[in-house]
């Protein structure tokens, strides 16, 4: 496809002022402006023809990529032609979850002068979790001239699967962590803190008190202290609020990601713990609902359960959800819920469901700081404007710690936390839970 520059676009216009100028002086010359639109039109024609032509265009994309991660897209394009062009830009139309617009630019170039193969990349962000569909790529550069465009396009029948973003399970902090922790790879029996007896010791400095055997120290004459097998196979279900106040944005993420991201962090460390992991996950109704797995090579598996998880602009039903789940566990385990509540009504329901799920079962609330209502509250305000949106928000957050105090009460543990913290704080609270033998 041939079409006209800018430039060629801008003489043309330019002449017809011109001429018609010269025509009110001397009629005779009225053809003038005539003749210059056709010249122009055929330098035009020319410039388009002489051009390079296209050959080969390949994309390169990967064929998976993290939500909120740079996603590099690649193109290589060879030409053919006396004249080589200077310049190649280009765009590719993705999907609305690749890219917020809808398209991503491309400029491409040649490494050497003389060589006739040109290349670019262009670096996009994935917003929302799914499969992201390649549309069209289209290629332009300019004449030797600057006339005329020349245009070319080829479809795309590729696709990228946005997956929940594990960075944070890569980070050498966590890897350490895990190296150096008491939950290894070894077949052998940990000794520590739990709930099954294991064996006596000689007690030493540092040692809880509260695991000193009087009986068994009177009997020896010295200092006995209890070891404890530290427990395995307990099953640990992430329930995931998919509903609509979950699908509001932090930081650029929804909410239902950044909890996605946290609940797949811990699960990495509940696996290698040698725990029974599941996901489950609600809205109007319970959506997605995994078998309990064991071991870190489940994890890519609960890595892809979880990109299932879709955005749901419902309000969440907690009673037909948490009673589905607790059908469903045939024995303790703990439970953790990723949720937001800022409608009292649907709090008090969630409350009511969650205290019949105390009584077999231990609860763990994650709660994600909204950190758009604090900068509300603590912006100095400078209209009516500013001081409404203050009260407002200082009284939804004030009905949040209403929620999380009524919790506590219950004797529910409740994290609440910025994104970016909340991961390593909830497993601590997990680790602090199997010290405890609380499972």
């Amino acid at each position: 496809m041939i079409y006209p520059t800018a430039r060629a676009v801008f003489l043309i216009a330019v002449g017809a002022p011109i001429a018609a100028v010269l025509a009110a002086i001397m009629p005779n010359l009225w053809a003038i402006g005539i003749a210059w639109a056709a010249m122009l039109m055929l330098l035009l024609f020319v410039d388009g023809l002489i051009a390079a032509k296209a050959g080969s265009v390949q994309l390169t994309v990967p064929k998976t990529t993290e939500i909120g991660a740079p996603l590099e897209l690649h193109v290589q394009a060879k030409f053919a032609g006396l004249m080589a062009p200077h310049l190649v830009s280009g765009s590719l139309g993705v999907d609305g979850r690749l890219s917020d617009n809808g398209q991503v630019a491309f400029t491409l170039s040649r490494a050497e002068p003389q060589d006739r193969i040109y290349s670019g990349a262009a670096t996009t962000r994935a917003s929302r979790r799914g499969t992201g569909d390649i549309g069209k790529l289209w290629l332009r550069w300019k004449g030797p001239l600057g006339l005329a465009w020349r245009q070319t396009s080829k479809k795309s029948d590729q696709s990228i699967a946005v997956m929940p973003n594990i960075s944070a399970v890569r980070s050498p902090t966590v890897q350490m962590f895990l190296r150096d922790s008491i939950f290894g790879l070894l077949a052998r029996k940990f000794r520590g803190e739990g709930s099954e007896f294991e064996a006596l010791t000689e007690y030493q400095p540092g040692m809880d008190r509260r695991s000193i055997d009087w009986k068994g120290s009177a009997r020896h004459s010295k200092l006995l202290a209890k070891e404890y097998d530290t427990e395995r196979n307990n099953q640990i279900v992430f329930a995931l609020d998919c509903g609509s106040a979950m699908c509001e944005p932090i930081d650029g993420l929804p909410r239902i990601d950044r909890a996605v991201s946290a609940a797949l962090l811990t699960a990495y460390v509940t696996l290698k713990s040698g725990d029974k992991t599941s996901l489950f996950s609600f809205a109007a109704k319970p959506e997605l609902s995994t078998p309990f797995l064991s071991g870190s090579r489940n994890f890519y598996r609960l890595q892809q359960d979880a990109a299932a998880i879709d955005y749901r602009h419902q309000e969440s039903n907690y009673t037909l959800a948490l009673s589905a789940l607790s059908n469903r566990l045939q024995r303790r385990s703990l439970i953790i819920i990723f949720t937001d509540f800022t409608d009292p009504t649907s709090a008090d329901l969630m409350l009511e469901a969650v205290a019949r799920l105390i009584d077999k079962h231990l609860v763990l609330f994650v709660v994600l700081e909204d950190e758009e209502l604090s900068e509300f509250i603590k912006k100095e305000p400078e209209d009516a404007e500013d001081v409404a949106r203050s009260v407002t928000a200082q009284s939804l957050l004030e009905q949040k710690k209403l929620v999380v105090t009524r919790l506590q009460h219950m004797g529910i543990d409740v994290i609440e936390g910025a994104h970016k913290d909340i991961g390593t704080r909830l497993i601590n609270s997990y680790l602090k839970i199997k010290r405890r033998g609380a499972i």
